[in-house]
C-alpha cells in the first residue's frame, strides 16, 4: 500500500459512512427495514453462550479496556518500529474516538429498544466496531502480513456481530463503525506516513515478494 492509496481509501470509507448516516436521517426507510429484520433475527439466535460471548466482546471493545489498555498495548508493540510508530498508533486510536463521537452527536440515532446492556448516547456509528477496525489497521501497518489482515477482519466482524447480538446497535451501525474507524486510521497513517508506513517485510516471510513495496519506496 502506498501513502496515496491509504489516504484515498480512508477518505472514501469515511465518505461512505457519512452517506449511510445521512440516508438513515433523511430516508430511513431505505435502511431501517434491513436493520429491524436483522435485530429480530438476532433476538431469535440469542442464547446464553452467545450472549456470554457478546458480553466478553463488549468488555474488550469498549470502556477503559479499549480506551486505555488496548491503545497502550499496541503502542508498546509499535516501539518495535520506533517511538514515532508508537506515537502514531496512539493518534490513530484518539482520532477514531473523536470521529465516532462527532458523527454520533451529529446524527443522534436512537438505539434498538430491546438492548440488553446500558450504552451511551448515539447508536450510529458503533464505537466498539470502530475501535476494532482502528486496531486492525494499526496492527497491519505495524505487521503487514496476510495473517494480520485475516485476523483483523475476523476481529471486526466478530465485534460488529456481538453488538447486534446484544441489540445495542443496529446492523448499519456496525458497518458505519467499521468504515469510520478503519477510514480514520488510514487517513492518520497517510498523514504520518514517514512514521507509520508499512515496514519492510523480510524475504521469504510470505507477506510480500522480495523487492516489493517498502516504507522507503512507497510514496
Amino acid at each position: 500500500m502506498t501513502r496515496r492509496i491509504a489516504l484515498w481509501t480512508g477518505v472514501a470509507a469515511i465518505a461512505i459512512a457519512v452517506v449511510v448516516g445521512s440516508l438513515i436521517v433523511l430516508h430511513p426507510g431505505l435502511i431501517v427495514s434491513l436493520d429491524e429484520a436483522w435485530n429480530v433475527e438476532m433476538g431469535e439466535w440469542r442464547s446464553p453462550p452467545l450472549v456470554a460471548f457478546a458480553l466478553v466482546m463488549n468488555f474488550l471493545g469498549g470502556g477503559w479496556f479499549a480506551v486505555v489498555v488496548v491503545p497502550l498495548g499496541v503502542a508498546l508493540l509499535g516501539l518495535l518500529r520506533g517511538w514515532r510508530a508508537s506515537v502514531s498508533v496512539l493518534v490513530v486510536f484518539l482520532a477514531s474516538v473523536v470521529a465516532v463521537q462527532l458523527v454520533k452527536h451529529l446524527l443522534g440515532r436512537a438505539r434498538p429498544v430491546d438492548l440488553l446492556i446500558a450504552s451511551d448516547f448515539g447508536s450510529y456509528p458503533s464505537g466498539h466496531t470502530a475501535n476494532a477496525a482502528a486496531l486492525a489497521v494499526a496492527l497491519w501497518f505495524l505487521f503487514p502480513r496476510i495473517a494480520t489482515v485475516i485476523g483483523g477482519a475476523l476481529w471486526v466482524i466478530a465485534m460488529g456481530f456481538s453488538r447486534t447480538v446484544l441489540s445495542v446497535h443496529w446492523f448499519s451501525d456496525t458497518v458505519g463503525g467499521a468504515l469510520v474507524g478503519g477510514g480514520t486510521a488510514l487517513v492518520v497513517a497517510a498523514v504520518l506516513w514517514r512514521w507509520v508506513g508499512p515496514a519492510p517485510i523480510p524475504e521469504g516471510d510470505g507477506g510480500a515478494p522480495p523487492g516489493g513495496t517498502t516504507r522507503a519506496s512507497a510514496r
